[in-house]
This record gives C-alpha cells, structure tokens and sequence, in this order.
C-alpha cells in the first residue's frame, strides 16, 4: 500500500510515507556488472544515524550528487544509501550510449523544435559532465566518441529520418542519411534498409564508469548499500528514513532513486518504470567476426519506439534489447528472463544469421523511468527535500548532470546550468492507477505491433 505525499502536507511538516516491504534483488546475470572486478560490499544501515545530507539512491545521480555535496561542503557529514548493491541498478544494466540527440520524441512543429533543443542542451551538458569527470579522475570507461546509428528495415520509414534530418540541420548537429549498402559495410548487416548517422553519441562501459564514481567518493561521503527505504517523516527541520535495521535523521534529502521515485511517492504522478532485458553475446571468434566484415565498434538505435537496441562493442561482442514491458520491477525470475533471452536470439539471428544457435553469454533486466512528456524530473520539494531522476532512457548523461545540479541547488546556489535544465518542459501529469497502468500497457501492445519486424 502506499500513501502518497502531497506539497501541503510535507509543508505542515507532518509527512510520513509508507513502501512495499519488498527486498530488491541483486541477481548476477548482467555482463557489464560481471565484466568487473568483484566489489567489496559496503556496510548496511544498522541502528540510528545523524547526518547533515542523506541520498537515497547510489546510482549516476546519487553518486554525482554526493561526489559535488563533497566538493562543496567539505566538513559535512553526507550519506549516501542505495537498496542494492550501489551502481549496479540501472546505472550497470543500460546499452552504454551517452546520447547527443534521440528520435522519438515527437517533434514537429516549430514550437516542438524549440522544445527538443532545450532536451538537446541537456543532453551536451550530461556530455560534458561525464567527459569532465572521467578526465578529472583518469578513468577507463571504453570511452568512444563513434557516434551512432538510427536505423530501420522498413523502407517506408525513409519519411521518418528525412524529417529527423531536416530537423537536426535546423538545429546545427552533424549527422548524415546512410542506404542499405552502405549500413551493411559499417555495421556488418544487410537487416536495415535505411539509417541516419549522428556523430554526437559516444559508447561506453556503463559498469566501469559507475564503479569508478563509487571508488573516487569524497572522504566525508559515507556509503550504505541493501538497505531498503522504508518510510520516511518530516519532523519540523528533520527528515527521518527508516529502514529494517535502523534510521538516519539528515537536515537535508535528496531523492536520487529514478525508476523507483514512483514506490517512493516522489512526483508519482509524473513518472513510472518501465522494464526492459537485454542480452549480450560472448565474444565473436575470429572466422565468426571475419564473416561480418569485422566493423569498428558501432551503435544502434531504433526508428521506432520498440524496435530493437544493438550494440557491436570493441571486444566482439553483441548487445540486444528488444523488450519493453509493465512488469514488477523489484525482480524477473530466471524463467521469465529466459522467455525474453529467446526473443533477443531471435533479434540477432535476423541480423547476424550465419552467427551459431547458442552465442548468447549473458541475460538481465533493468528499469527505466518515464514520463508521459519524455522529460526530466528536477525539484525542490520543500526547504529540505529535492529530487532529480526520471531520465527517460537517457540517465548516463542526464542523471550525472542532474546529481551535480540538485547538489548546486540543494545548497542555495544556482548555475548557468540549472538555468537549463530549468527552463525544459515540466512532466505532464499522469492519471492514477490503474488506469495508468492501462494506458501504458495499451500503448505498448500498439507500439510493439507497429515495430515487430525491428525486433
């Protein structure tokens, strides 16, 4: 059962929240997670704590938000809390694309152009930002700056990239339209009839780069893992968080938890998560790379909304996500990720048909966060809670960024930044559920419909 919080509420200073008791769990099936080093975990939250900010939430945001709370209130005392195994949420579990432009948001009208811009600007600050940060710390995160593909197998979605096109030359980025022959000589496949290249995108290890936040946290950045939030109060100037073997008292909150804002009560009508799996290939033998026409490391995203995400990375290996789907996102039982692994097989064979039967290594499941407007949650609740998630696919860049800022703004400062993100749409509201729940579901039967080939 929940009980949502609303502003007025929080402002009497009497709040209280109730969560699903659910244990979230930390399963070993994603590449990117296990292509690490094993990580020592970090201690639970046991018996009462005091602090002077506490995140909730240690994936990009939570970590680059306790990373510039360090930064700036060096004799502070901060902790950062994740209900997992920090980093290895969604933060380990996306494809790897750090985004300059994406397609799918319905843009057309010179009105809608401007609105995509100011997504855009978001989207080279989140660049920056990780670019800043891996340069600062020196980290290996395959960092590649090759661009990427939007691409179709449908002939008639031509109309789609050439009004994409017509767009980006409106808004300056570099991009070109590719044909069949010349996908097939850059990709290795002869499946996509027509695609756009944009030179903006950059692919990475998704999995190095979180874990190389957690390992440069500042000193007075205390960090708690599997430890479920599973209540909290404002008490006049307190905010307590009570989890099953104790509770922090913190001056100030930040709620860093993206997909999971929803089960918090956090902007729940504005946001909800979204599950999608994904599979990865072992590495490609010689003879088997050879027959594709050994390609650079490239990526690949769909024309529409679900069609497939692919992925060559620089060791030789593919990456599929062709799921989209409601589903319990505190967990997927092994059988139910081995129903989604068969449709990925499928994705690849379509693809990559001289490829063997049983190439694929590893299967996993993430959350994604969406609103109904494909834009950003960033607020100051009340004097001492704010929230940053809701990233819409795009939480490498965006969430870093956003950690950074709500930071910045948490701490009564402002930046040419914040002015930007700030002057985005706003969420639009979403009704209740179940007729959320209803809606979503609906609209992804017809979605899927329409982009079944692309799987």
């Amino acid at each position: 059962m929940i009980i949502q919080i609303n502003l007025d509420i929080l402002k009497s200073q009497i709040s209280c929240l109730i969560i699903f008791k659910m244990d979230i769990v930390n399963d070993k099936t994603c590449f990117w997670i296990n292509d690490l080093p094993e990580k020592l975990s970090a201690n639970k939250v046991i018996n009462i704590k005091e602090c002077d900010w506490l995140i909730i939430g240690a994936g990009y945001t939570g970590l680059s938000a306790a990373r510039k709370l360090g930064q700036i209130h060096p004799n502070s005392k901060i902790i950062l809390v994740d209900a997992q195994v920090a980093g290895e949420g969604a933060s380990s579990r996306n494809s790897g694309y750090l985004v300059d432009t994406t397609l799918n948001d319905g843009f057309t009208s010179n009105k809608e152009l401007d609105n995509y811009k100011k997504k855009t600007d978001i989207y080279n600050l989140g660049i920056e930002s990780v670019k800043k940060f891996i340069q600062e710390h020196q980290v290996d995160c395959d960092w590649n700056e090759c661009g990427k593909y939007f691409a179709s197998s449908k002939v008639e979605d031509t109309k789609i990239l050439k009004n994409f096109s017509d767009n980006l030359n409106k808004l300056g980025f570099e991009h070109n339209l590719l044909s069949n022959k010349e996908l097939e000589r850059k990709l290795g496949t002869n499946f996509y009839n027509i695609g756009l290249y944009t030179r903006g995108g950059i692919l990475l290890h998704p999995g190095k780069l979180v874990r190389a936040m957690i390992d440069t946290l500042p000193k007075n950045v205390n960090l708690y893992e599997n430890s479920l939030l599973l209540n909290w109060n404002k008490v006049n100037d307190l905010v307590i968080c009570n989890f099953k073997n104790g509770s922090i008292k913190t001056k100030k909150i930040i709620f860093a938890t993206n997909a999971f804002l929803k089960s918090l009560g956090i902007k729940s009508n504005y946001n909800f998560p979204i599950t999608l799996t994904a599979s990865m290939t072992r590495s490609l033998t010689k003879e088997e790379f050879v027959s594709i026409g050994q390609p650079k490391e490239w990526g690949v995203l769909p024309v529409r909304p679900l069609g497939a995400t692919i992925r060559m990375t620089k060791d030789r290996r593919i990456l599929i996500r062709n799921t989209v789907e409601v589903y319990n996102p505190y967990r997927m039982p092994k059988s139910e990720l081995r129903k989604r692994s068969l449709k990925q097989k499928i994705g690849i064979k379509k693809r990559f048909p001289q490829l063997p039967e049983d190439i694929i290594e590893s299967s996993w499941s993430g959350i994604v966060s969406r609103s109904r407007n494909s834009s950003q949650i960033f607020e100051k609740i009340d004097d001492n809670i704010f929230v940053a998630g809701c990233y819409n696919g795009s939480g490498i860049g965006v969430g870093t960024l956003f950690g950074e800022q709500i930071a910045i703004k948490a701490s009564n400062e402002n930046t040419k930044e914040i002015e930007t993100i700030e002057a985005r749409n706003k969420p639009t509201w979403l009704p209740p559920d179940p007729i959320l729940n209803l809606g979503v579901r609906t609209r992804l039967i017809f979605e899927r419909l329409r982009a079944n080939s692309e799987i």
